[in-house]
């Protein structure tokens, strides 16, 4: 979606693009089922710029950023037509024991800055708009992990693309700009992650360790991480845009990943996740080392 800065203006795309940072908060939230709740949520999405602006202007240099996403349902309640072409529910995935569950939820908020007190101050100021008209399904803090790898040791993000390659163009005008979102939480078992030898571990994410230099294609197995989430369309690769963040309580043994997937398309992001869950072919998946627990679109 993009947000108007004023009446009759044209509207100004939602920083999707926005660079990787050291903290962030995904916060998910559903909408109560009350007329007086949607005009609460729709008179934020208004006055958010302003708001965010506020928090920003304290520390110009924290890189704060904040995306907004709707979910399929919610965006009729909320502003009804035109809606994007392709937003609809995320669809479960099941094959035998795993399961990328969908979890109903209505508003993502998406807040990226330097410093956690300023994407704990943003969630503080949103919330005390619409405390009253939503309740909240996930608030999930993240951050980064040394040299931007995940809590299993490997970097996360290598093949990000540069560019616009993960926002909507002239096959959705309206929405040009824009970007489909779908996020996931990922416990890891780490306890049998590290009962692995870093060469089992390199052969099921497609990528050296230390280095994050890509397996040749004569070593890497079909069943590697990186070959099922590499689509290609009409002899060119379909890219999306990935800000995942470690996550976790060290004490309870909470080790996790909330991944966020940014796409021109939703179906870049359902097939990824499809030969993830269920293989490519059907069977062929890499080995379960996550457990999915939630998710939204």
């Amino acid at each position: 979606m993009s947000i108007a800065r004023g009446e009759g203006l044209t509207p100004v795309p939602q920083p999707v693009l926005a660079p990787l940072t050291t903290a962030a908060i995904f916060l998910v939230v559903c909408v109560k089922p009350d007329r007086e709740s949607y005009a609460a949520v729709r008179s934020l999405c208004a006055d958010l710029p302003g708001i965010f602006r506020a928090v920003d202007f304290r520390r110009i240099e924290g890189g704060l950023s904040c995306v907004a996403g709707f979910g399929s349902d919610a965006w009729d309640k909320l502003f009804g037509k035109p809606r994007p072409a392709e937003l609809h529910p995320f669809r479960e995935i099941r094959s035998g024991e795993r399961h990328a569950v969908s979890t109903p939820a209505d508003v993502l908020f998406h807040i990226r800055a330097k410093r956690m007190d300023m994407c704990f101050e943003l969630v503080a100021q949103i919330m005390e708009r619409i405390q009253g008209a939503v309740s909240a399904v996930d608030e999930t803090h993240g951050f980064r992990y040394f040299d931007d790898r995940d809590l299993i040791g490997f970097v996360d993000g290598t093949e990000n693309p540069r560019g616009e390659a993960a926002l909507v163009a002239e096959e959705d005008s309206q929405f040009a700009g824009g970007s489909y979102v779908i996020v996931q939480k990922y416990l890891h078992d780490m306890r049998g992650w590290n009962a692995l030898s870093t060469e089992e571990q390199e052969r099921i994410i497609g990528r050296k360790k230390l280095s994050d230099i890509e397996l040749s294609d004569a070593v890497k197995p079909s069943s590697a991480h990186n070959a099922l989430t590499t689509l290609v369309e009409n002899g060119k690769e379909v890219k999306i845009l990935r800000d995942n963040m470690p996550f976790g309580k060290a004490g309870h043994g909470e080790f996790g990943t909330y991944f966020i997937g940014y796409s021109r398309s939703p179906r870049t992001i359902e097939q990824m996740l499809e030969n993830m869950f269920i293989g490519r072919p059907p069977g062929c998946h890499r080995k379960p080392i996550f457990r999915a627990i939630g998710d939204f679109s």
